[in-house]
């Protein structure tokens, strides 16, 4: 079912969805697009950038819009009491329950729950929830008798949920049983002009608010406001109007006025590359095991220049020990080559091979021969590096090194390695 300019215009009044942009009219397009049917939809997108409005529209354009429309943020409400407000509890359920309560899911039989900041859930209570949208049942705390109900489920997240799945905090399953429809509310930052009507939009509001004329903004000052980058998105731009509505005296602002209330403006929208100090940074697990065979192929290089330069001396009549033969023949047997082409079918001399004047290159050699054929240990060298630079902090180590906390939280406990 698509709409036409007209009836996208009613909706945006009808709403307070104020600007023109094609990502947002996409997301209310899809909005009314899937409220007649009964699928769940996840939606995605930043703090601040009106996720809470989407819901209301899908509620209104379905079959259920006489039915109940309970909002539920998530975050807001302590994991202790979480499935008791959405499930409801009987009496004597836990200390304080003096009487039996009906919960979110029960009272609004027939018509939505908004879960805002779903990832934000217990992972007992995803548990329950993925049993209400599978089979439409549900048992309240301190019951065991099922219930049913016919609850339209729509959801949203201002974190990256496939991350929070990776890290263990939000179930799969749950994800793509939300996630039948996705809607994803673009940032402020890439609206365009879409910015300068909303500032307009909340300075005549504050204007009639306070009973004061309306503030505007001067060509220069505009083109700050489309250059930040409003991580905050339009909840920010709103604060900021409000603010500067309030304590400026002068109604036309200027860019040094503005930049006042934007602490952290740069003056460019792009995103700023960050140079670590340390030279060894990775972006991917895969670099770091690129970088560790590229230092072994070094070291094997400077080996290999080394023994030959102890063949080469053979011929100086220097005599050779056998364990000192054996470390030879230990280096090319790992790295693929012959030993034997050095050794007693080479010459008869390179088996009783002794140095004698420098006995310490001999033992400088064999202890690099370990470190560097050894893939395991300069894999645990480089994670103890990084986790003491950060003081046993997992999730900047992680960051370091360039893999998930996850994976290295694994590697930790597979290694043995001490905090």
């Amino acid at each position: 079912m698509k709409h036409g300019m007209k009836d996208l215009q009613s909706i945006k009044q009808r709403f307070g969805i104020i600007g023109n942009y094609v990502g947002l009219n996409r997301a209310i397009d899809i909005a009314v697009q899937v409220a007649p049917t009964d699928l769940s939809v996840l939606i995605t997108g930043e703090s601040g950038t009106g996720k809470e409005v989407f819901p209301q529209v899908i509620h209104h354009y379905s079959t259920r819009k006489h039915g109940q429309y309970i909002a539920v943020n998530c975050g807001a409400i302590p994991e202790g009491t979480i499935d008791s407000e959405l499930f409801g509890h009987e009496k004597g359920a836990f200390t304080g329950a003096t009487e039996s309560r009906k919960g979110y899911f029960e009272v609004a039989d027939g018509g939505t729950i908004f879960l805002d900041e779903v990832a934000e859930l217990p992972l007992s209570t995803q548990v329950r929830l993925l049993r209400v949208l599978e089979t439409g049942e549900f048992i309240r705390v301190g019951s065991s008798r099922v219930q049913k109900t016919n609850v339209r489920v729509i959801a949203a997240s201002n974190v990256d949920v496939p991350q929070a799945i990776e890290n263990n905090r939000f179930r799969e399953d749950l994800f793509y049983r939300l996630n039948t429809v996705p809607i994803r509310i673009p940032e402020l930052r890439e609206r365009g002009e879409d910015i300068f009507l909303l500032f307009r939009k909340f300075a005549v509001d504050f204007a009639e608010k306070y009973r004061m004329p309306a503030i505007r903004l001067n060509n220069e000052a505009k083109n700050i406001l489309l250059s930040y980058s409003w991580p905050g998105n339009v909840r920010q731009l709103k604060n900021i109007t409000e603010q500067i509505s309030i304590i400026e005296q002068e109604r036309e602002i200027t860019p040094e006025v503005l930049r006042s209330y934007l602490p952290d403006y740069t003056g460019n929208k792009l995103p700023v590359l960050m140079k670590r100090n340390e030279d060894k940074s990775f972006s991917s697990e895969r670099e770091i095991l690129y970088k560790i065979l590229f230092d072994m192929k070094s070291d094997m290089n400077d080996l290999k220049k080394l023994v030959f330069d102890l063949i080469k001396r053979e011929e100086a009549d220097l005599d050779f020990h056998e364990s000192d033969m054996g470390t030879i023949k230990n280096l090319f047997g790992r790295s693929g080559h012959h030993a034997d082409h050095y050794s007693g079918t080479g010459s008869k001399k390179a088996q009783d091979f002794s140095v004698h004047h420098d006995r310490s290159n001999i033992q400088d050699t064999e202890e690099v021969v370990e470190e560097s054929l050894s893939l395991t240990g300069k894999e645990i060298e480089m994670i103890k590096k990084a986790l003491e630079k950060y003081n046993g902090k997992r999730k900047m180590a992680a960051q370091e090194l360039g893999i998930s906390e996850r994976t290295l939280y694994r590697k930790i406990k597979e290694y043995g390695i001490e905090l």
